[in-house]
């Protein structure tokens, strides 16, 4: 009877700290989903209440998770952008930011359309604790936080960038920060020049951009404020607002960069606490190769079968001359495979990596692929497409573990070169484990930290402690150009007066000769 009494004790504190948590997650992307599941597991078993607006929901939810489902944000973009032969072709270059950061902001407008959404916006009964939003390329999504007047949590799904950094705190210094969207990582001089002119370029931008930016922002929250009888705040009011900003990012992946006080790291989240088993036929393949696995995958966006025919076979017979099994990730059946090569259209990546057979992975250089990478000690041959992916291939190719092959017509003999040298040589794999020590060396999981840190700011209404003091400076103060006029007005004065003077004991010298 005591141990009944006690449980229900139990039940019912868990009942009265467990928070409304609302989560906006609509990018139609798979990988941005899973990081938004992520957040929805752990915050789930913490006993706190979920609403997700994401564009994947699933049958039978949890009964503390409710989705609104935004799946037709499908139509607001056009992830065939994201196809592997466009790419190729140079149809697009996705690592001009100012050709992404429109696209976002269609985006979002062509998102507030969709019915459900705007249900569950101009419901007045909905409260929420706090409000997690992701930022990709647009700050539109912070006006969640301003209809349901509650703290804002901004959620980035990539290393820390002089872009997102700005919104908590200060811009990174170019000369020795590499742009997120650049393809090389290097500090020459000339390529200090070019990621100062990265910055400013999309910087003017913005600034060039932001009363029609302001004006989407009004349109969109704009009615929906008013009806719950508040004044809709100004763009920049919001979006320099959030009391915290939790980064799918980790020290060992990133550079040794300062931050303030209210980002914080948590890459690694998304990982399940136990790898789900391989499916058996996968398993079996994977324990019976004797000389170990190469897995092969171009991530959740990019699809392998959108690689063109001819260079599929090429790589697989380019696969057939090692000894190795090879596991790739493909989305259709393909005939005539070498005996060493095995295609799926699911692969379970975080199992397959922590395989002890797993001896090499060929990706993409997406962020979550390379910290599962970092979890399990494996190296890598990145071959990046876009955004971010050639920073942090750079990154792991600076740090001992990978090799970077850029996809082209002539890729299979620089990839096939790339293997064989990670193969034959060990020190790829020993600095793999290395970092894999340093990654997984933690006080606490990033799950476990990412719930704390939400917490937190329900807590502390806002965790206003933790925001830095730059957003409150003005440039120029930041600049000290108001103490540099000062001097440039005394140097004046000084000179002026010097002047005078100067001009003055010479006509009096003049004056006196004259006297004489």
């Amino acid at each position: 009877m005591v141990l009944k009494y006690l449980l229900l004790i139990i039940l019912f504190v868990n009942i009265c700290y467990g928070y409304k948590i609302l989560l906006v997650f609509p990018l139609p992307g798979r990988s941005h989903s899973i990081l938004g599941d992520g957040y929805v597991r752990h915050l789930l078993n913490a006993g706190h209440e979920v609403t997700y607006v994401t564009p994947f929901p699933t049958e039978n939810p949890p009964k503390n998770l409710r989705y609104i489902d935004v799946s037709e944000s499908s139509k607001c973009v056009n992830m065939g952008t994201f196809d592997i032969k466009v790419i190729m072709d140079k149809q697009i270059n996705l690592q001009d930011q100012t050709l992404l950061m429109p696209v976002f902001e269609k985006f979002w407008e062509c998102l507030f359309k969709i019915e459900a959404l705007q249900r569950f916006l101009n419901d007045q009964n909905e409260k929420f604790d706090a409000v997690v939003v992701e930022w990709l390329y647009s700050e539109l999504g912070s006006g969640f936080a301003t209809v349901f007047d509650a703290p804002l949590i901004w959620s980035s799904s990539m290393d820390p960038s002089t872009f997102v950094l700005s919104l908590m705190d200060e811009h990174l210094n170019p000369a020795y920060t590499v742009h997120h969207m650049s393809k090389d990582y290097s500090f020459s001089f000339l390529d200090r020049v070019y990621q100062l002119w990265s910055v400013g370029r999309v910087r003017y931008y913005q600034w060039a951009n932001s009363n029609k930016e302001n004006e989407l922002f009004k349109q969109l929250y704009g009615p929906i404020v008013a009806k719950r009888g508040r004044v809709m705040p100004e763009f920049d009011e919001v979006k320099y607002n959030a009391s915290l900003m939790l980064g799918n990012s980790d020290i060992v992946t990133g550079d040794g960069i300062a931050l303030p006080q209210n980002y914080k790291h948590v890459g690694g989240y998304h990982f399940k606490d136990d790898n789900e088993p391989l499916p058996k036929q996968m398993k079996e393949i994977v324990d019976n190769a004797p000389h170990g696995v190469i897995y092969f995958s171009m991530g959740s966006n990019l699809k392998s079968s959108n690689i063109p025919d001819h260079l599929k076979r090429k790589l697989l017979d380019m696969f057939s001359e090692f000894k190795e099994t090879v596991i790739w990730k493909l989305e259709k059946t393909i005939p005539d495979l070498p005996k060493n090569v095995h295609i799926s259209p699911w692969v379970p990546q975080q199992s397959l990596l922590a395989h002890p057979k797993c001896v090499l992975f060929i990706s993409h250089g997406g962020l979550l692929s390379l910290l599962e990478t970092l979890r399990a000690g494996k190296p890598i041959i990145g071959i990046p497409f876009f955004a971010d992916q050639y920073l942090n291939v750079n990154r792991a190719v600076a740090k001992g573990i990978a090799k970077r092959i850029d996809f082209d017509e002539n890729v299979i003999q620089p990839l096939k070169g790339a293997i064989k040298e990670i193969l034959e040589n060990p020190s790829y794999q020993q600095r793999a484990k290395e970092l894999s020590i340093q990654f997984n060396d933690r006080m606490i999981p990033p799950g476990k930290e990412l719930v704390h840190w939400i917490e937190h700011v329900i807590k502390t209404n806002g965790a206003p402690h933790l925001r830095s003091a730059a957003l409150h400076v003005s440039w120029y103060k930041k600049m000290y150009l108001d103490l540099l006029l000062v001097v440039l007005i005394a140097l004046m004065l000084i000179l002026a007066v010097s002047k005078s003077l100067f001009t003055f004991i010479q006509v009096n010298s003049l004056q006196k000769k004259k006297l004489h």
